[in-house]
């Protein structure tokens, strides 16, 4: 689906005047988002192509990560959809048990005095993210019967 079709389809369900209200911008220029752009239409570039334009450009996952979060959601990063690598599967196993060790050690020793300082959190936090992430791949390819990129998503556990 192209962004123009999907903003369409979200202010058909919504209010454009609204969302224009909201964003301090014209009717018509919401309007314009929802249009195809270049040649055959008269639209005009909208955030999510500049959104992709900027994640294309830097290759940094922080980006949807943080628009995930805002969202209320959780980025998980889809497997290749290369085929299966078995020798993958034990070690990236082992791996994603350890590190789920690993972080509930961090958890013990941060709560160990009843309290819970910035820092610990934050550590706490950043260990579970990956952890979820990197298990949610886990996951995937279990379903999918492809490891490929299971060794990539393990081996980033422990950088």
């Amino acid at each position: 689906m192209q962004s123009h079709d999907l903003l369409r389809e979200v202010f058909k369900e919504g209010n454009p005047k609204q969302i224009a209200d909201d964003l301090n911008l014209s009717l018509s220029m919401i309007y314009k988002w929802a249009e195809p752009t270049g040649e055959t239409g008269s639209g005009t570039i909208n955030p999510l192509d500049r959104v992709e334009a900027l994640i294309e450009s830097t290759q940094d996952e922080r980006l949807v990560q943080w628009i995930s979060e805002k969202s209320g959601g959780f980025f998980i990063r889809n497997p290749g959809t290369t085929h299966p690598h078995p020798e993958y599967l034990i070690p990236a196993t082992n791996r994603i048990v350890q590190d789920f060790a690993d972080l509930l050690s961090v958890v013990a020793r941060a709560a160990g005095d009843d309290y819970i300082n910035d820092g610990e959190a934050k550590n706490i936090r950043n260990k579970w993210e990956r952890l979820k992430s990197v298990t949610e791949c886990f996951v995937r390819c279990c379903e999918m019967g492809n490891f490929s990129s299971l060794r990539k998503e393990a081996e980033s556990l422990g950088s």
